[in-house]
């Protein structure tokens, strides 16, 4: 007897709305409008557990622990599901899995044995009993919403079904990963180094990839993003690719990074001020020479 399922047609393996299913294929997403909803629910669900985690342990600050690899499970729901052209879902997944990995262990080792941070501790004693379910909101969705913001050139490289092969952006973003990735990991090695001598405490880190940008980290993150944006930005959501870096940098320079890092170290740190007249805030420039003597 025939049978209308010789070949390959959703009537026999099912239609989920959004998706599309085949026997080798396994299960797609149909357009990058259906990759959006389910990145967002995977990254809701993985905060809701970490958020779980944290209300066990009291201590919030596992959430900052997991930012980058919350994003590499949106780079993984791209390359599991994503319609676009594997080998550029791939290689996005690659660029986003060793930055995410890295930053994980950096901030893992860094704040190792050190409690709650300052930020969270601060609005634990303000909500006080009742913190432990607002924080789910204010700190575990709230950043997972802003990573799924961050993370759109990811979603877009992982939706866009042209150009069929890597061309020059997908390199030049790669180019551009790279440098990126160089700034934040020597940066902060330069730094944890730094700190680590006791005779270098209460001095100014001007050495290195510092004695260019006061915060070479931070410039090396942007860079990251502007890479991946690239890789996206040839697609037909390209659009999408450049929201994540711009409110990247953003967030970088005037809210949680530099802006929020100098309100007071100059009080802390002896000479910050005159590091400030000579280096660069952000992007790498040589420094500025001493004002000669009248």
């Amino acid at each position: 007897m025939g049978s209308s399922c010789g070949a390959r047609t959703y009537a026999c393996y099912g239609r989920v709305p959004g998706f599309t299913r085949t026997p080798t294929e396994g299960i797609e997403v149909e357009s990058g409008t259906s990759l959006v909803p389910v990145s967002a629910l995977a990254v809701a669900g993985a905060m809701a557990v970490v958020w779980l985690v944290s209300v066990a342990i009291r201590n919030v600050s596992i959430v900052d622990v997991v930012w980058g690899p919350a994003i590499g499970l949106v780079a993984a729901v791209a390359l599991a599901l994503g319609p676009g052209v594997f080998e550029r879902r791939l290689l996005v997944f690659a660029l986003v899995g060793v930055w995410a990995v890295r930053l994980a262990v950096h901030i893992g080792r860094r704040n190792h044995g050190k409690g709650e941070d300052y930020r969270y501790a601060t609005w634990r004693a303000k909500y006080g009993p009742g913190y432990w379910w607002i924080s789910l909101f204010q700190v575990f969705w709230l950043q997972g919403l802003l990573l799924l913001v961050v993370s759109l050139p990811v979603q877009a490289a992982g939706a866009g079904e042209t150009p069929a092969s890597l061309g020059v952006l997908d390199w030049l973003g790669a180019a551009v990963w790279l440098v990126g990735f160089a700034f934040e990991a020597v940066g902060d090695a330069q730094l944890e180094r730094f700190k680590a001598d006791p005779a270098k405490r209460g001095t100014v880190m001007d050495r290195g990839l510092w004695r260019y940008t006061r915060h070479p980290n931070y410039f090396g993150d942007a860079a990251v993003w502007w890479g991946i944006g690239l890789v996206g930005l040839g697609t037909p959501w390209g659009w999408m690719a450049l929201v994540g870096p711009v409110v990247m940098t953003f967030l970088l320079v005037r809210v949680s990074g530099v802006a929020m890092l100098e309100k007071t170290i100059g009080e802390r740190r002896p000479g910050y001020a005159e590091y400030i007249r000579r280096t660069s805030a952000f992007f790498p420039l040589p420094p500025k020479k001493a004002p000669a003597a009248s």
